[in-house]
């Protein structure tokens, strides 16, 4: 991974699409520093979309009120974009209501086996506010759990037929083979007229994690925050650029230096 100085043609810069935990977050929350970039982004003319795992209730609540153009959720379940000017929320999800109610039945039951399996393992706190999602807490309102601990919630998840991911604070699995990078280019495709395929190099993505190893992949143009080392090893894709400073800090170098070039 080379140094963000060395970022090429930042002024054609369409747009930043990012994570959330640990990439805008900062220890768990979300600083004014951190948000204050995402708004200066927007009001420079660029698009900014969060891209994350966390739940469709936090994700209403994104859309809303952050200056966002849009959130993919729940690792590519759906995309939420609100029209400030009809006043209306548009949703996309991959699977139909009844499915969606469904697997989420199953989902908890799996849950609470993975939780009686793996000692220190929970149900992520923010579990009743998901649709399609199951979120295994093993770092964020848990004592860490051991590397080895991890690797059985996903083999666990695996056996259950879930496609299971690591993010920084959760496990996540869900029924499907959908994931963010998938959704994002729903999401620009059908609120923006963009083909990601054909633009990929006018956007940047930033990430932290592994399950963000798709769209480290696909973004020629992808940053990592400096705590992405942390996953040294286990990244399917590594970023081609990485900033100095970590979680949200690195998150406004990023903004800075891209705002600076235009």
């Amino acid at each position: 991974m080379r140094p963000l100085i060395e970022f090429p043609l930042a002024q054609h810069v369409r747009g930043v699409l990012c994570d959330l935990d640990d990439t805008l977050t900062t220890r768990g929350r979300l600083t004014a520093a951190a948000y204050a970039a995402m708004e200066r982004l927007q009001r420079a003319g660029l698009l900014v979309v969060v891209i994350t795992g966390r739940p469709a209730g936090w994700c209403d609540h994104i859309a809303r009120m952050w200056p966002v153009d849009g959130v993919v959720g729940e690792n590519g379940a759906f995309y939420f974009r609100y029209d400030h000017n009809r006043n209306a929320m548009q949703r996309h999800y991959v699977d139909d209501p009844a499915t969606r109610v469904q697997n989420r039945a199953r989902l908890i039951e799996i849950g609470a086996c993975i939780a009686e399996a793996v000692p220190g393992a929970r149900l992520s706190a923010d579990q009743h506010y998901r649709e399609t999602d199951l979120a295994i807490d093993y770092c964020e309102d848990v004592p860490p759990l051991a590397p080895a601990a991890v690797e059985k919630i996903l083999t666990l998840m695996q056996h259950e037929g879930l496609t299971a991911k690591v993010s920084s604070i959760h496990v996540n699995g869900w029924f499907g083979a959908y994931d963010k990078l998938g959704m994002t280019k729903i999401l620009m495709r059908e609120c923006f007229s963009i083909d990601l395929d054909a633009r990929k190099d006018d956007f940047v993505f930033a990430g932290d994690s592994p399950n963000d190893a798709p769209l480290f992949a696909f973004f020629p143009r992808a940053v990592a925050v400096a705590n992405i080392r942390k996953f040294a090893g286990r990244l399917v894709a590594e970023p081609e650029y990485v900033t100095q400073a970590e979680c949200g800090a690195g998150f406004c170098e990023l903004a800075a230096f891209l705002l600076a070039a235009r």
